[in-house]
């Protein structure tokens, strides 16, 4: 066996046993456990995916259910009081599989609607509202606040798919479903009906947006009336990197051209979104 082989072999041991101190107790802090995992990486112990699953699994436990929901402004609801005509094209226009079902008040969520159910009555002709309110799922309710691994074990224990989202006040603040929380983890999941260039910027509140990192700068200037350049750079995220000069993390924030740009997701390789206010 060759010097060279050997040196190889006991510096891939070294990595190795270091990899598994990393969950025996000894790093202090998630990000000395991190610092391990992409040592490992640029060592080829483990490659970029399974780093960006762990990164994203771990980031979870960080972060909010206010941060990912889909705010009420932009849920598809059913109103269980209007004629089925008046809710069905939107219904089918969306796609969605669940919709949640108010009875006029719309902080009142009184069940969720499975599309596949409400086939089964188109198809036997009894859509009307009791036959619907005989078909609503349970809704599920959680805080802004509630952590997203708690929610993925809630869901995981339930089996729901869908959780209405619920301010201080008890007023629907959004929804969130369990897709939205995989997506944190493996990045985006993208189906038959998404389209690539839809919802890139969301409002959150008040002068605050939920802003994909692949947007582009032209779509970001259109929406916001600003002037950020795109000479250099395609995507909104070009030029957060280009201000951080380095892969920023979770939590870090930049100013410039009359924003605050802060990372609310990103792994090893990218930044996936943005948290964008006017200062």
């Amino acid at each position: 066996m060759s010097d060279d082989h050997s040196n190889s072999s006991q510096n891939r041991q070294s990595w190795l046993e270091k990899l598994s101190q990393a969950f025996a107790g000894d790093p202090e802090t998630k990000e000395d456990i991190l610092e391990i995992l992409r040592a490992a990486q640029r060592r080829d112990i483990i490659d970029e995916d399974a780093l960006s699953l762990i990164e994203g699994a771990m980031q979870v436990t960080d972060m909010q259910v206010r941060e990912i929901m889909v705010p009420r402004a932009q849920m598809v609801i059913v109103n269980i009081s209007e004629p089925p005509a008046d809710f069905l094209a939107k219904i089918f226009e969306s796609a969605h599989s669940r919709f949640p079902v108010i009875d006029d008040d719309p902080d009142d969520v009184i069940g969720i609607l499975l599309a596949k159910d409400l086939l089964g009555l188109m198809l036997h002709g009894n859509l009307n509202k009791d036959k619907i309110l005989d078909i609503l799922r349970p809704a599920t309710f959680v805080p802004e606040s509630k952590r997203l691994n708690h929610l993925l074990k809630e869901f995981r224990s339930t089996r729901n798919h869908m959780a209405i989202v619920v301010d201080e006040y008890g007023g629907v603040a959004g929804l969130v479903t369990i897709e939205d929380v995989l997506e944190q983890i493996v990045g985006e999941i993208e189906d038959e009906h998404d389209i690539d260039d839809e919802g890139l910027i969301k409002p959150r509140g008040a002068e605050e947006y939920a802003v994909k990192a692949l947007t582009p700068i032209e779509e970001f200037n259109e929406f916001f009336q600003s002037d950020m350049d795109d000479t250099e750079f395609d995507t909104i995220g070009g030029l957060v990197l280009k201000r951080f000069g380095r892969l920023p993390k979770r939590g870090e924030a930049v100013d410039f051209g009359g924003f605050r740009f802060k990372v609310l997701n990103a792994d090893n390789r990218q930044v996936r979104l943005l948290q964008v206010t006017r200062i």
